[in-house]
């Protein structure tokens, strides 16, 4: 069966994710869009791809099944993150778009990500009628260049829309005689050298690593994680840069690392980025973060004096609040972080550039920027286990609710003081530290999820979480 997780379909190369598969997949999307009433709903869709294997040949099998069912695809031209497919659907009025791509998941993956009219991820109700459609009708098809040469399919530059929409966001007048020397790890993904051409004209230089195209990855998924960046580790601890900046395998993702190799969070980019839209933009707004996020955040929000909502993982109950209210910034702790005034929808090139334009703006080092956050704020230490999990469905719930009718009462003698169960279960000290145990919605893994003040007592939380879960 072909479900859609927590931001799309995502499957193994030759099991699960097969040209017939995708061709199922790709007709149920065009079942789905062509509901819709044609004089009142563009009938244009953008569909981009990245570099996973095999991602242009199954980007052009949907181009030649949505061709084929009436609509008029906006292929584009190469390789794209994904941020790049959602600001061609906003800026040019589009229906939707598709995104061939498995995000940060390993190289053996692939998938589809589909985004709404607004640029963002599709919600819930979307992917579920779309999963219904799967295998309901004939897949009708056209041949890719049949279709390109009827105009069907507009072989289109997708950077052009993306760069403009980036240069007119980012204050690239702060960069002016800032020497800032920048280590970009592209993970072998979709952003190449993008921050480098970017940054060209300015005086900051910038070197980038893992840039070229690599389906395998290096042997492992495009995820920003500490364990996935050790020659970046390596290269800033020699005190050759002032930061470094990673982006996951479609570019919609964000981590960073100081000059002293210590990793950057993605909470912490969310906590760093909310003081700097208040105290040098001075915007305003409701801060977002999923349940795996940081404390960090909520203290700083509640300093600027701004609106905490938390929600379930997954980018899409983000995108829906940054819709529906005034929201500043909101983010997860995988790293896709979206920014008020943007698209509702994350974009790790921009959120690099946020970065360095922070540093600017307060001539100060990114190190420097943190210490002071650290003292304001205090520092926190995280960590995250993934265990391979065979079950299915069933043995989730089980476990689950094994869980919600065995509450602990204490985090080994630290007291509970409040329980979430809206994604896996969170339990909460009086002192900040918290646990939290869930499965991923697009891998087979169970996760446990730790935050203290204490990096021993967060070891000895996982280990605690990891037995609690198995038992």
């Amino acid at each position: 069966m072909i479900r859609f997780g927590t931001d799309g379909w995502r499957a193994v190369i030759s099991d699960e994710f097969t040209f017939e598969n995708v061709r199922k997949v790709a007709q149920a999307i065009a079942d789905y869009y062509n509901q819709f009433p044609q004089e009142t709903v563009s009938k244009t869709i953008a569909l981009g791809y990245d570099t996973r294997f095999l991602s242009d040949k199954y980007a052009k099998c949907i181009g030649e099944i949505l061709a084929a069912n009436g609509f008029e695809v906006l292929f584009a031209e190469t390789i794209v993150p994904t941020p790049s497919v959602s600001i061609q659907i906003v800026k040019k009025k589009l229906l939707a778009g598709v995104m061939v791509t498995a995000s940060h998941n390993p190289p053996e993956y692939n998938g589809i990500k589909i985004k709404a009219s607004f640029g963002g991820p599709v919600e819930t109700d979307v992917t579920y009628q779309i999963e219904k459609l799967i295998g309901k009708n004939p897949i009708q098809q056209i041949p890719f260049e049949e279709a390109v040469a009827a105009k069907k399919i507009a072989l289109t530059d997708f950077y052009k829309e993306h760069v403009k929409t980036i240069t007119s966001y980012i204050n690239f007048k702060t960069f002016k005689n800032k020497k800032f020397r920048v280590l970009v790890d592209a993970m072998h993904g979709a952003s190449g050298r993008l921050i480098e051409k970017l940054l060209a004209d300015s005086s900051v230089k910038v070197t980038t690593i893992r840039s070229e195209v690599n389906p395998s990855f290096g042997g492992f998924g495009p995820e920003p994680i500490p364990k996935h960046l050790s020659e970046m580790t390596f290269r800033m601890k020699e005190g050759a840069f002032d930061i470094g900046v990673v982006n996951d395998g479609d570019a919609d993702r964000i981590a960073a690392m100081r000059p002293d190799g210590r990793y950057i969070s993605p909470s912490e980019i969310i906590a760093l980025l909310a003081l700097h839209l208040v105290e040098e933009r001075k915007w305003t707004g409701g801060v977002v973060k999923t349940v795996s996020c940081s404390v960090l955040i909520d203290r700083v929000a509640r300093k600027l004096g701004l609106k905490v909502y938390e929600t379930a993982i997954g980018f899409k109950h983000i995108c829906k609040l940054m819709r529906e209210q005034d929201i500043l910034i909101g983010g997860e702790e995988s790293g896709g972080i979206g920014v008020k005034n943007y698209i509702p929808e994350r974009d790790g090139i921009l959120l690099a550039l946020l970065l360095l334009e922070m540093m600017a703006d307060r001539n100060s080092g990114i190190t420097q920027i943190m210490d002071q956050m650290e003292k304001d704020f205090g520092r926190f230490h995280y960590l995250r286990e993934d265990i391979h999990f065979e079950g299915g469905a069933e043995k989730k719930n089980e476990i689950l609710a094994f869980l919600k009718n065995n509450l602990p009462t204490d985090l080994m003698g630290r007291k509970i003081v409040s329980v979430k169960s809206f994604d896996g279960m969170k339990f909460i000290c009086e002192d900040d530290s918290w646990l939290l145990i869930r499965f991923s919605g697009t891998e087979s893994l169970l996760r446990v999820y730790a935050e203290s003040d204490s990096l021993k007592f967060v070891k000895e939380l996982i280990q605690y979480g990891r037995k609690l879960a198995q038992s």
